[in-house]
């Protein structure tokens, strides 16, 4: 009896190739976001880096180029706070087909007062939720042009002990700075679920999933001045938290893992592997309040109507096409 050929365990050290490939990656200038845009350019894949900061964005395009010899790595102007932004992004990128998207960046606020948008939406909320929803409906056609595109968000440990107030989704009652950040990235983890079961819905080849980086610490983060620089002395205190958590670098494992494997499926999460905090990338379980689908499908109207925009992924959506009605 012939055997079944064996899937080779996932090699964080040794990704496929990706020559030809186009990935956008959201607040890919710093932080975790940095490291998935220097990993998926070492695919020889052209990686886009959307960030607000020029400077910042062409010294983290500097840096890859230094590590990854050909590198292909551009800047698109994106301030995920801004609608205007989001809707010249499609045309700013100068692209035809898009392979995956990560929805990396964020904001996070430690102390008040609460601050907002120009269209009156708090900071954190719009930046890291109905920027990325708002994004995911302007990018639709590109993403839809590529069979088999992926969109990949980044949740947060902070989201797993917390829960949405739907009737105070923008925190304009008893502002927390902690726990609106933590909403806020519930809220994205369960738009990514809630996307991936439209998608299919949809008969589209598009998948959505999630990840989240576990425990990733600056102090564990290797050096990339002048975007990260970590000093030998803070390198050695914090050498015993490497035996529970990780550095950034490694906490970009799980959403790179999800644009280039493609044994993973949509609507799962990746995380790190021992105990969701290091190590190298899984599929986990969701955790119970990201499969109420019922907050996850009032969420989704309430992010359209503060939007103004549906990401509905039709089989009519695509270039030259026209775009899907709402659902709901």
């Amino acid at each position: 009896m012939p055997s079944v050929p064996q899937t080779p365990p996932w090699d964080v050290h040794r990704l496929p190739r990706a020559e030809g490939k186009y990935f956008l990656v959201t607040g890919g200038n710093a932080g975790i976001g940095y490291f998935v845009a220097e990993q998926l350019a070492g695919t020889g894949a052209t990686v886009v880096l959307g960030s607000r900061d020029p400077a910042k964005a062409e010294a983290a395009i500097a840096s890859i180029g230094s590590r990854v010899p050909g590198a292909d790595v551009r800047h698109l102007p994106l301030d995920l706070a801004d609608p205007a932004s989001l809707r010249s992004a499609v045309g700013a990128l100068g692209l035809e087909r898009l392979d995956a998207v990560v929805h990396n960046a964020g904001v996070a606020l430690d102390h008040p007062p609460r601050r907002e948008t120009a269209d009156g939406h708090e900071l954190m909320f719009a930046t890291n939720h109905l920027g990325h929803f708002a994004l995911t409906h302007h990018l639709a056609p590109l993403l839809m042009a590529t069979p088999g595109s992926r969109i990949v968000t980044t949740g947060s440990f902070a989201a797993k002990s917390e829960r949405l107030d739907l009737d105070d989704l923008l925190s304009t009652h008893d502002y927390r700075p902690k726990r609106a950040y933590a909403r806020s990235k519930l809220a994205q983890m369960l738009f990514a679920l809630e996307l991936d079961r439209r998608l299919r819905a949809a008969g589209s080849t598009t998948l959505s999933m999630l990840v989240h980086p576990g425990g990733a610490l600056d102090s564990l983060t290797p050096s990339r001045p002048p975007i990260h620089v970590r000093t030998t002395r803070e390198r050695l205190s914090r050498l015993p938290l490497g035996l529970v958590v990780q550095g950034k670098d490694a906490g970009a494992w799980p959403a790179v893992r999800a644009v280039l494997d493609p044994s993973v499926r949509g609507g799962r999460m990746l995380g790190p592997r021992a105990f969701g905090l290091r190590g190298t990338p899984a599929t986990e379980p969701l955790w119970s309040h990201l499969t109420d689908t019922a907050v996850a499908a009032r969420l989704w109207s309430a992010s359209r109507d503060l939007t103004g925009v549906d990401p509905t992924f039709t089989a009519s959506t695509g270039p030259g096409g026209t775009e899907g009605t709402p659902n709901d």
